[in-house]
């Protein structure tokens, strides 16, 4: 006869600890919080947008270490001890990153919505590529959604970006 099976009751609170955007970053929280609502609610950090909270749209993109991910398919639990960039952390002294100026400058937003999921997506493409192809752009950004603009002032944005940081790295040793 085997010994009965101990049943553990289901967990409802996690501790998780990340670093966000250089900084170290801890609570407890609901287990099936999501990573989205975690950064937004309990960091307060409200520039990853929750859109169809199905991972379609891409307007929760956030680097977990280094990759895109969908914030709102991601449990915050799953990102404890992992280092995590969102659109606040692009900025740098109080100027914008190469990538938010290029946007600017080719007017690649419009209702502003999309724009940190385009910009996760496109600074992980950019690190391993920087002068990537339109097409190359545009698979890289396949799964981000803008309902505002056309696509082609983003792809326009992306690339201008990279020859910029690509020119910059040259010109300061590679650093």
């Amino acid at each position: 006869m085997k010994p009965p099976v101990s049943v553990k009751p289901p967990v409802s609170e996690v501790a998780v600890r990340v670093e966000v955007n250089g900084v170290q970053r801890s609570a407890t929280v609901e287990a099936r919080r999501t990573l989205a609502d975690f950064l937004r609610e309990n960091l307060g950090l409200t520039g990853t947008h929750v859109g169809c909270e199905q991972g379609v749209c891409g307007a929760c993109t956030v680097l977990l270490d280094g990759v895109p991910v969908r914030a709102c398919l991601t449990f915050a639990a799953q990102a404890s001890g992992a280092s995590i960039t969102t659109v606040e952390g692009l900025a740098t002294d109080g100027r914008l990153h190469p990538l938010q100026a290029a946007f600017k400058a080719h007017h690649a937003l419009q209702c502003g919505f999309c724009t940190p999921g385009f910009l996760m997506s496109a600074v992980a493409l950019l690190k391993d590529n920087p002068a990537p192809t339109e097409h190359e752009v545009r698979r890289a950004l396949s799964g981000n959604t803008c309902r505002c603009t056309g696509y082609q002032f983003i792809v326009d944005a992306v690339r201008a970006a990279g020859s910029e940081m690509a020119g910059s790295a040259v010109a300061t040793g590679g650093r």
